[in-house]
């Protein structure tokens, strides 16, 4: 420690012996009283020197002060700081140390920091710790050249480049601020946090060191082998795989790319929520769907969406769209164990494509054979003409319509004026398509047609008939030419026989008023 020494030598008579240890008190006394208030008015304790090899008293010729050199095995003690270092000034008069060389500062039984050298004020309680840096508190590890620590209000920052590790996680950063009485890091600028599964980088960030819970308040992306997310705000706990993020969010699970407002997703299970502005997209059939909410599982890869659903058959000349209050979709197994998923949607059905439109009650869609099945009071629309039936299935191929199927009291009409119509109906139809376009019908069982003679825009005659078997050849939209087989049996009678208004066969209906003309007609009630 450091002593007040005087000469042997010295002399005194007993009066100048009393005078000089009066003086001597009395100065002592006032100095020792204006330090002990520079300190003790803040109401701030004093730096206690526990031990030093050797303590030399010094005025610092640069600035006049006051000071203290200890040298050797120094150890300092402040509050609940306690301070090791190999050297130290110690300026008693201001409550201030500068430590050099194997710097080693404990801050309870939690929060411990290194470097190569050292400045700590007892009166503002903050510390700067300079060279290959090391702050230690529980599982994280800092790593830096240079932190100021606030040690009242336990914050330590830097902004020379940062590497932390915690746990599997090692997180880097050029701007950072750890709040260390919440466990809390906030990171700027060059954001990046690496882990065996996957490499996150943000611009700003804060991260949970006791919860390992990064939080996004800028644009920022995770990436690994099986997983793709981006957002602009958010969370992602990275020792559960859980992820909650918004504003611009994206995840991309390599088997779908899902977006929303507001995006969940826990790894593990592969489960996941969308909210508002939904959309799935399967890139590898060219599937969308969209909607203000969503839940999907990633294996066996399922979802449900429903709040203005939209199913979109991507195509380059011809999209599908539907719409309807719920779409879903599952995925099953065939008899030798290949997977395919089952899509179905259900209450109020609309589909629109150039070619093609229908409403239903509910529908299915089977990717092992790429066929829509259309159920309750099916309606499908192929230019001019309109089909019903008890239900309807669309066979596809390629993305485009290979062939429909009608069943049960199938019925197949077309508009040739105001009050004329074309009627084809039977038990079962099926069309035919090339390139998308109907270009044959064919009508098995009880076969009744009721077909309108045109010679140019003038009706000449009118064609009646029943048989088992009906053949209809479709040019361009249009009823071109109708082949009866198996005992047909037909009159062919006068335009002016019956008024146009009751040549109708049982069961027919017009419902032109309900087709969807336009993709934004799918919305309409």
């Amino acid at each position: 420690m450091a002593s007040v020494t005087f000469s042997r030598n010295l002399h005194f008579t007993p009066v100048i012996r009393n005078i000089f240890s009066a003086l001597l008190i009395l100065f002592i006394s006032s100095n020792s009283y204006s330090q002990d208030t520079r300190t003790t008015q803040q109401g701030k304790q004093k730096i206690e020197v526990i031990h030093s090899n050797e303590g030399i008293d010094e005025i610092e010729a640069s600035t006049g002060r006051r000071l203290t050199r200890l040298l050797g095995d120094v150890s300092l003690k402040h509050n609940e700081i306690f301070m090791t270092c190999d050297s130290a000034h110690f300026y008693t008069g201001f409550n201030q140390i500068k430590a050099y060389s194997r710097i080693y500062m404990e801050q309870g039984d939690t929060l411990r920091l290194r470097g190569d050298s050292l400045f700590y004020d007892g009166t503002t309680e903050t510390a700067s710790v300079d060279g290959n840096v090391e702050l230690i508190d529980k599982e994280s590890h800092l790593y830096t050249n240079s932190v100021k620590y606030d040690v009242a209000n336990k914050i330590a920052r830097y902004n020379e480049h940062g590497k932390i590790i915690n746990g599997d996680n090692t997180l880097t950063s050029m701007i950072g601020i750890y709040y260390t009485a919440q466990n809390l890091f906030h990171f700027k600028d060059s954001v990046k946090i690496v882990n065996p599964d996957y490499v996150m980088t943000a611009d700003t960030m804060d991260y949970n060191t006791k919860t390992e819970t990064a939080f996004f308040t800028g644009p920022s992306e995770l990436e690994g082998d099986s997983l793709y997310l981006y957002c602009e705000r958010g969370w992602y706990d990275t020792r559960n795989d859980i992820s909650r993020i918004w504003e611009n969010a994206l995840i991309n699970n390599r088997q779908q790319v899902i977006k929303g407002d507001s995006l969940y997703y826990d790894g593990v299970t592969g489960y996941g929520q969308s909210f508002r502005n939904t959309s799935i997209t399967d890139t590898t059939n060219n599937i969308i769907v969209k909607g203000d909410y969503a839940w999907y599982y990633k294996n066996p890869e399922q979802f449900l969406v429903t709040e203005k659903a939209v199913f979109i058959q991507v195509s380059d000349k011809d999209s599908l769209f539907l719409h309807a209050d719920t779409i879903s979709a599952i995925t099953r197994s065939d008899s030798t164990l290949k997977s395919y998923r089952l899509m179905r949607a259900y209450h109020g059905c609309r589909m629109f494509s150039k070619d093609l439109q229908a409403i239903c009650d509910s529908l299915s869609y089977s990717f092992r054979d790429s066929v829509i099945r259309l159920y309750t009071s099916p309606i499908l629309w192929s230019e001019e003409n309109q089909l019903t039936s008890d239900s309807i299935a669309i066979f596809t191929k390629n993305q485009k319509a290979d062939r429909l199927e009608l069943y049960n009291s199938a019925f197949v009409a077309s508009q040739i004026d105001r009050e004329r119509f074309n009627q084809v109906k039977g038990r079962n139809l099926t069309g035919y398509f090339k390139d998308n376009e109907l270009y044959k019908i064919d009508i098995e069982g009880n076969g009744e047609t009721i077909y309108y003679l045109l010679d140019g825009d003038k009706v000449v005659g009118l064609n009646k008939a029943k048989c088992a078997r009906i053949e209809i050849l479709v040019n361009k939209g249009e009823i071109s030419e109708i082949i009866e087989y198996q005992n047909p049996e037909g009159v062919i009678d006068p335009p002016t026989r019956a008024k146009p208004g009751e040549v109708r066969l049982d069961g027919f209906s017009w419902h032109q008023g309900i087709r969807p003309l336009k993709m934004s007609d799918i919305f309409r009630e």
